[in-house]
């Protein structure tokens, strides 16, 4: 089993929860589209060469964020992260995942 995190802008949370929910993360048992998520600010800085969904190259930009955390097996590992990165707006899109014991 694995933890996905990931920090996604506010305006994007929704569909990228379920890009990632239905690629297979988020389940639990008899459960689903289950996440642990907390809202907090992130910044970043576009140099030469980045394509910014927000904010301008050179400029430090701060925004509203997500971090959110769900829990997925190895076999959909490669499927959640493809979809994650298809659905989220970023041109670097920051995440990880943690190997959990369940």
């Amino acid at each position: 089993m694995y933890s996905l995190v990931f920090y996604v802008p506010e305006s994007h949370l929704e569909s990228v929860k379920q890009a990632v929910f239905s690629a297979g993360a988020g389940s639990m048992g008899n459960y689903d589209s289950c996440c642990w998520q907390v809202k907090g600010q992130g910044q970043f800085k576009p140099v030469k060469g980045a394509t910014p969904f927000l904010g301008k190259v050179d400029e430090l930009e701060f925004v509203d964020e997500y971090r959110v955390e769900m829990v997925l097996s190895e076999e959909v590992k490669a499927v959640v992260l493809a979809a994650l990165l298809l659905a989220h707006p970023y041109e670097e899109v920051a995440y990880h995942f943690i190997q959990i014991q369940c």
